[in-house]
């Protein structure tokens, strides 16, 4: 039988990543063809990736003639379309699904607060970098991540929203992936690193890794 569904994912990207996390939890991480587009060589402009999604972006999903660009709403369709199928990622107990639905959304500050600080030191020279830009990124982003320490010694770092796996965890989990493999300390963060190494081991993580994480990540984030 001919797969009906498609993603176009490139290596390392959270956007991405969580979409295929969602697919694997789903159980169908056989029913998509799976499509590795590399950034370096500009292939998300490609004409194949542009006909899915035209801003040229990861990741592009499509599934029969619905297509989905967005991650967090990909995720959601999953559950949705899949709902009898592989772990329910949605909560029964109406607190916990409003609080999964407040973390899944909130990581949209991390991931920002994340891209303001990291990419003033990748793209900006350090000759014209302004030690004022940098000290309220990093202060930022100091704020931020503590905060999630604070919501994760409440749920004693095993999940994000209650006592199972939610969209919460799939949304955010490449987030705080990323972040560790920039070099965050797991002494100063003790609760997300417990969090981030148990779930480091699940099978739709591990399974999905991303190929370019191989090696060690660049220590950006030591300092935060």
């Amino acid at each position: 039988m001919a797969k009906d569904m498609t993603l176009y994912w490139g290596s390392g990207s959270p956007p991405c990543w969580r979409v295929m996390i969602a697919l694997h939890e789903k159980g169908q991480e056989k029913s998509y063809n799976s499509n590795l587009i590399s950034f370096e060589k500009k292939e998300h402009k490609g004409p194949e990736v542009m006909k899915i999604n035209p801003r040229g972006q990861l990741p592009a999903f499509q599934h029969g003639k619905i297509i989905i660009n967005e991650s967090i709403g990909a995720c959601e369709y999953l559950e949705e379309r899949f709902k009898d199928k592989g772990t329910k990622l949605v909560p029964e107990d109406c607190a916990e699904k409003a609080m999964m639905i407040q973390r899944m959304h909130e990581g949209n500050s991390l991931m920002m607060k994340f891209a303001d600080f990291a990419f003033y030191n990748w793209k900006v020279p350090e000759p014209e970098r302004h030690d004022s830009a940098l000290k309220r990124n990093q202060e930022a982003l100091t704020a931020e991540i503590q905060l999630w320490e604070d919501y994760m010694k409440k749920s004693n770092g095993q999940y994000l929203a209650g006592k199972s796996f939610t969209l919460a965890d799939v949304v955010n989990f490449p987030v705080f992936a990323m972040i560790f493999r920039m070099g965050l300390c797991e002494e100063k963060y003790p609760t997300l690193a417990k969090y981030y190494n148990n779930l480091k081991e699940r099978p739709s993580i591990k399974s999905t890794w991303p190929p370019t994480w191989d090696g060690p990540g660049q220590a950006v984030l030591s300092a935060v």
